[in-house]
């Protein structure tokens, strides 16, 4: 583990940078502010190593032009329609930050947010914790939320995200991260290239504002069908109504054998391969869902080394409960009651491919 700074915030707070290792030279870096992912040097079929997620290489960056890069979002990670829900009776009113919905906890969510950091070692693994209380009503949230992400690089060349909050309140929970990954390199080229597998024979269609219509559909013909590797660029302009809501994808996938609610460990969830460097990125996750994000909105962004992130330069897998759940009864539920602890584990495995 090393530490260091990553700069600091106008009021003086200093932003600390934690580097984990490992003997087979994957290396990640995370720094306090929204527990993001600023980097993950990950090599290739011949050796070389790169970045592969979005980002940008000061603090700057990520305060003034974030688009969640490498965040941990929440305390709702995607969508609430509305801004609103209702627990036991009351109805509560979120920020409206996505169109006239909520999004990623708000104006303030916890990408936004310095955490508190703790170094340590997990298994003789090299890891790194965050953890941030979310005070009764900050962004309208109901209860005072205490939450724990912590980051574990194994010599597998697994990165492991694990979740946990409790509250005095009852109140909606959502942890994700929303890395954006591109296996080539960050800003190297699209990813319409990279083929992917999704463990998901449904997935929950939108509106027109990307609130879930409540649905499980099946992917079975249709462009959404990622059980065999697929393309991400193969069927992305195909003429469906849900790819043009979304200007491409960015709708959640109902994992197999989870529609029920979360499992007690990680079950594989998505791979990911990129052909050009045969590096691989297999999901494993405890939640009942992932949202496929095609990166469809990026809109130039400068970011590292001057590299500019056009639409589709990077894809997010962000495992997660449904969008809107608090809305959707027959959805698993996400709300969290006193006395109860949120739970949740999502594994990153990176690889090559022969």
């Amino acid at each position: 583990m090393t530490p260091a700074s990553f700069g600091r915030l106008a009021d003086g707070t200093d932003v600390g940078l934690f580097t984990l290792s490992n003997a087979r030279g994957l290396e990640v870096r995370a720094i306090a502010y929204g527990a993001i992912l600023v980097s993950v040097r990950v090599p290739d079929r011949r050796g070389r190593l790169d970045d592969v997620v979005l980002g940008f290489d000061d603090l700057e960056g990520y305060l003034a032009r974030s688009r969640y890069f490498g965040a941990i979002v929440g305390r709702y990670g995607n969508r609430i329609a509305n801004g609103r829900f209702t627990i036991d009776g009351r109805t509560f009113q979120l920020a409206t930050n996505n169109g006239k919905n909520h999004l990623h906890g708000g104006l303030k969510g916890f990408d936004k947010v310095v955490w508190r950091a703790q170094p340590h070692a997990r298994d003789g693994h090299t890891a790194v914790a965050f953890s941030y209380t979310s005070r009764d009503g900050e962004e309208s949230y109901p209860g005072t939320l205490q939450a724990r992400v912590s980051y574990t690089l194994t010599e597998r060349n697994e990165l492991i995200v694990e979740y946990e909050a409790t509250t005095d309140k009852p109140t909606p929970v959502n942890l994700t991260q929303h890395s954006y990954f591109n296996l080539a390199g960050e800003g190297h080229r699209d990813v319409l290239e990279h083929v992917l597998s999704l463990d998901a024979d449904r997935f929950t269609p939108v509106d027109d504002t990307l609130i879930p219509t409540g649905e499980l559909a099946p992917v079975g013909g249709t462009p959404f069908d990622f059980r065999q590797p697929t393309a991400i660029g193969a069927r992305i302009a195909a003429d469906d109504e849900q790819l043009r809501r979304g200007a491409g994808y960015d709708h959640n996938y109902v994992l197999n054998g989870r529609a029920r609610g979360p499992v007690g460990q990680p079950l594989h969830a998505a791979r990911v391969v990129e052909p050009s460097t045969g590096r691989t990125l297999d999901v494993a996750t405890t939640e009942p869902g992932v949202q496929f994000y095609s990166g469809n909105h990026l809109a130039g962004e400068v970011g590292k080394g001057g590299h500019t992130y056009g639409p589709r330069a990077g894809f997010c897998l962000e495992t997660q409960h449904f969008p809107d759940s608090p809305n959707h009864p027959q959805f698993p539920s996400a709300i969290l009651r006193p006395g109860a602890t949120y739970r949740s584990k999502t594994v990153f495995t990176f690889g090559v491919a022969p």
